[in-house]
């Protein structure tokens, strides 16, 4: 196997050769035999036996056993020098390091503990990374420049050779960068930013190299079908401020499952090391074992666990099957004790609790008419201002434009004076050059001259000399013939030599005339290009005074924008405060987690703001990104505080001053933020910092203010509605079925209608609201109404289920009226539920909200026939004895009346200890399904639940047969079923 891995073949290492030899390394607990061969390569004799060498050792040290022999091989040839040093390196860190795997597969703890608390340990662990990156990136800049400059590319196996091992330098660097912005993140928190100059300028050079590496490695096939290469981000991240961090995204590098193709091979196995003289036996096979296909213990043991899971799971559910009957005969029991006093009473209480009931109904619907108008007029309000401040900022946004368009004009005429005054320096460097160069030619000609003239003067000297030894030999030959002819030849010299002087002197003269006339043309045209340039000088200077006048008047214009911005929001956050003082706004309530929506927009309008304001102070010409911040920031900041106050208003006398007092506090803040803001010496000072740190605490307030309800993770929210409405619909299904009475045949068939409007108006809620999301997305946007659907609708297909099992055990005489007439009360109080819960999200005008409406009253009137029926049959069976006390004496009749009452009071008693037995009961299943306190006190009040009460949140495991948080029943039957029907 190993030399079928290691050859000289220009061919990628195969998978499978690799990993067998890695599985044997975890076999034999090391990497012997995998050195004992590699210890006879020759790889100095093939560099690209050096190569897949490199490439195996790389894959043994990052997945091998861990007690490997680790060894140093040097090759020939740069790739496997550089491969060598980047194994050395990887070697000398994990040696040093062993707490981070040599996969570097290191969750953030183990890194946060390698680094320690000592800011020098974390300092020298930062470079120990960034030179392990160095390394690796250098192996991959040299294997792909050796690519690009030869002719072999990803598609061929000479390239195929040399990328292979760079699969193994992706996953590593994707930890390393990992790694380098956890801790330069870490760094910058302790140490000033200057010390730390060198490090991010490292950082930003091994960024852009990573991110070019990537980018190459993933437009080449060959790794397409090997690995998924992550991108990274457009720019470095900011270390200069903390916040970033979140912002950080870890790089996750996928390896695909992907087998590949075998060969077709010789069936007998071949040996692990290639010798002619060893025997045909698998030496590898022998030394590790055969590979493993089957199951080891852990998977035994996880099979196991599984089936000791699911038997405590079914014996959980049996446990609270058992409870809950023993619920349901419990109140059977209350029920039919109460039914024993209803006869005595019921004459006497209907008026009372009849003429109570009507004028609390009156009560309540005067004060929704109040609550309504008081929010129609607060809506008209903020609808008058939000379009008032939509008209100011279109406006503003129209001058923004006017100005952004004139700065461009401007910009436009800079660039043309930029070009004319470069022509003109072109020009007047032309200038110069001619005339050096005239100068150049004047200087020769005059050298020239010079040097004729000498030779001139140095002639006549020479003839001078010449003549005067002619007269000096004359003269010593005087009255001869001789000295006549000499004096002849010598006058014809003299003659033609004072020609040659007078022919140089003209010419000299000449010359001096061209040099006059080339330095007067070049004073002239120096002269023109001077006034030329100060002309373009002038011009240039005006139009940077214009330009710098336009500047100052859009700075002005954008400070003025600002300041009104600036005043709009001030208003908007002082009337949120005015609010909070008055007396209308004490009956507005608020849930929490609306508030905690609100306080997490306005967390994130925060930041838009301060990143708005830095960008402001460095290009004060550009308002638009703070004017926007500031807009959205004004209106999230005081729906805040008014939500805030509103969720004061139902929330406990603590919790509701600490967060009357933060929303007052946060106004405080945004008012004086926003005063700094306006004015230009305090503007650069201006931090939002405070207003952040009071909407926190309002968040941490409405958290601790939501229920505590065991929830069910969003995703599952969307698949649970559906689940639930399905065995709804089979449950109901079911109990049709079974039915064999005609009139509770109409009360499970309303019941069926019921749910089947209400499935036909989810669909069209879903379709109407989700926009451009999907189906799970809308549901797991608004978990808190998909909760309650869920829990109304178990609570319907609960209650028809019940309703069957009750009436056949009449029909057999096994069970008790009461038990029905329970189940009957129970479909009206779940009917109610459903119908609000579908009526929170649905259309005022919808069909189909009718259609839910008018199967609701139809399963109320169902419901209560079988009330009246049941306690029409109860009166029928029912022996009643005639009362014939004629023949008693006045003391027996004296005793009998005696016992009665003691029977009276000793059944009151009864009575009362199981109301109270009732209301723990409640109160216990209200805590568990994270119901507040306020709504178990409502229905141990013996009222009816109202459409806007919220909903509880959904158990642990949902099943059908497990009651769901429901509303009670009421004290007076007959009374209550009337209310409910009122109520749908």
């Amino acid at each position: 196997i190993i030399s079928k891995a290691i050859n000289t073949s220009e061919t990628p290492v195969k998978e499978k050769h690799a990993r067998r030899i890695i599985l044997g390394t975890h076999r034999e607990k090391g990497a012997y035999t995998f050195w004992s061969y590699a210890i006879g390569l020759p790889l100095s004799s093939s560099a690209i036996l050096s190569w897949k060498f490199c490439h195996v050792l790389h894959k043994v040290l990052r997945d091998g056993h861990t007690n490997g022999n680790i060894r140093d091989r040097y090759g020939y040839g740069q790739l496997v020098a550089q491969y060598a040093k980047l194994l050395c390196s990887k070697m000398e860190f994990h040696n040093k390091h062993p707490e981070i795997r040599a996969n570097l597969e290191a969750s953030d703890e183990v890194l946060e503990r390698t680094a320690g608390t000592d800011i020098n340990n974390v300092f020298q662990l930062t470079v120990e990374v960034f030179d392990y990156m160095d390394v690796e990136l250098r192996l991959a800049e040299s294997v792909l420049r050796q690519l690009n400059t030869s002719i072999a590319i990803s598609t061929l196996t000479a390239g195929q050779c040399k990328l292979a091992p760079l699969i193994q330098v992706i996953q590593d660097c994707s930890h390393l960068y990992h790694y380098t912005v956890k801790l330069l993140f870490k760094l910058h928190a302790c140490l000033p930013p200057d010390t730390l100059q060198g490090h991010r300028e490292r950082f930003h050079d091994q960024f852009h190299s990573l991110k070019t590496f990537f980018n190459k490695a993933r437009d080449m096939m060959y790794f397409k079908r090997l690995i998924q290469i992550p991108r990274l981000p457009d720019s470095p991240p900011n270390f200069l401020r903390a916040s970033a961090l979140a912002e950080h995204v870890k790089p996750m590098v996928v390896i695909p499952d992907e087998e590949e193709p075998e060969e077709q091979e010789e069936d007998e196995p071949e040996p692990l090391i290639d010798v002619s003289e060893a025997p045909s036996v698998d030496i590898f096979d022998q030394a590790f074992g055969p590979p493993n296909d089957g199951f080891d213990d852990r998977d035994l043991q996880i099979e196991s666990l599984k089936r000791e899971i699911e038997a405590l799971r079914t014996e959980l559910e049996k446990i609270k099957a058992e409870a809950q009957r023993y619920i349901t005969q419990l109140k059977s029991q209350i029920n039919s004790l109460e039914a024993e006093l209803e006869e005595q009473r019921v004459q006497k209480q209907r008026a009372l609790v009849e003429n109570e009931q009507l004028r609390m109904e009156l009560e309540a619907t005067r004060r929704r008419n109040a609550e309504h108008e008081s929010i129609q007029s607060t809506f008209v309000e903020a609808d008058s201002k939000a379009q008032a401040t939509e008209l100011r900022y279109n406006k503003l946004k129209e001058k923004h434009a006017e100005l952004v368009a004139n700065h461009a004009e401007l910009l436009r005429k800079s660039a043309d004076t930029v070009k004319m005054l470069s022509a003109t320096q072109q020009t007047q460097e032309e200038v110069e050059r001619t005339k050096q160069q005239l100068a150049f030619e004047v200087e020769r000609a005059k050298q020239e001259s010079d040097m004729k003239l000498e030779e001139q003067k140095f002639e006549m000297d020479k003839l001078r000399r010449d003549l005067e030894e002619k007269i000096v030999e004359i003269q010593r030959m005087k009255g001869t013939d001789q000295i006549n002819s000499s004096m002849t030849s010598l006058q014809v010299e003299k003659e033609r030599l004072m020609r040659c002087v007078s022919e140089k002197e003209a010419e000299l003269s000449s010359l001096r005339q061209a040099t006059q006339l080339k330095q007067s043309s070049l004073d002239q045209e120096r002269e023109r290009s001077s006034k030329e340039l100060h002309e373009l000088q002038s011009k240039l200077k005006e139009k940077q005074s214009h330009e710098k006048q336009l500047q100052q008047r859009m700075l002005e214009e954008q400070f003025a924008l600002l300041q009104g911005t600036v005043s709009e929001a001030e208003m908007i956050i002082q009337d949120a405060v005015a609010k909070l003082d008055d007396p209308l706004h004490i009956r507005c309530t608020s849930s929490p987690d609306y508030l905690v929506s609100r306080a997490e927009a306005t967390m994130g309008s925060i930041d838009k703001v301060q990143s708005g304001h830095a960008h402001y102070l460095k290009n004060m010409g550009n308002a638009g990104a703070l004017l926007r911040a500031l807009t959205q920031f004004s209106h999230l900041a005081a729906d805040t505080i008014i939500n805030g106050s509103a969720t004061a208003h139902m929330a406990p006398t603590d919790n509701a001053d600490r967060l009357t007092e933060n929303c007052r506090g946060c106004a405080t803040q945004s008012l004086h933020f926003l005063q700094e803001l306006k004015s230009k010496d305090s503007l650069k000072g201006a931090d939002p910092s405070s207003i952040r740190v009071m909407v926190q605490k309002i968040l941490r307030i409405a958290q601790d203010l939501r229920p505590k309800g065991m929830d069910v993770g969003k995703e599952e929210l969307g698949d649970m509605v559906d689940k639930e409405m399905a065995a709804t619909s089979a449950a109901i299904e079911e109990a049709v079925r079974r039915i064999d009475v005609s009139l509770r045949t109409g009360a499970a068939s309303a019941i069926r209608l019921l749910v089947l409007a209400s499935t036909d108006l989810q669909k069209e809620i879903v379709e109407s609201g989700r926009g451009a999301a999907t189906v799970r997305e809308f549901y797991a946007r608004n978990s808190r109404w998909t909760e309650g659907l869920i829990s109304a609708a178990k609570a319907v297909g609960w209650g028809a289920t019940q309703m069957v099992d009750s009436a056949d055990k009449v029909v057999l005489h096994t069970g008790k009226y009461e038990e029905l007439i329970v189940c009957s009360h129970e479909i009206a109080a779940s009917t109610a539920q459903l119908v609000a819960a579908s009526k929170v999200k649905a259309d005022r005008g919808s069909k189909k909200l009718s259609s839910l409406q008018q199967a609701s009253r139809h399963v109320n009137e169902m419901a209560a026939n079988v009330v009246a029926s049941t306690k029409t049959g109860q009166e029928q069976i029912e022996d009643k004895d005639t009362m014939d006390f004629s023949g008693m004496s006045l003391i027996k009749l004296k005793k009998e009346e005696m016992e009665s009452q003691v029977k009276v009071l000793e059944l009151e008693s009864m009575l009362e200890n199981e109301r109270l037995r009732l209301g723990e009961l409640r109160k216990k299943h209200y805590e568990i399904a994270g119901v507040p306190l306020e709504q178990i006190a409502q229905d141990n009040g013996l009222r009816a639940p109202s459409p806007t009460a919220p909903f509880s949140p959904r158990p642990s495991k949902p099943a059908l047969m497990k009651k769901p948080a429901l509303a009670q029943k009421p004290n007076v039957p007959p009374k209550t079923m009337v209310n409910l029907q009122r109520f749908t």
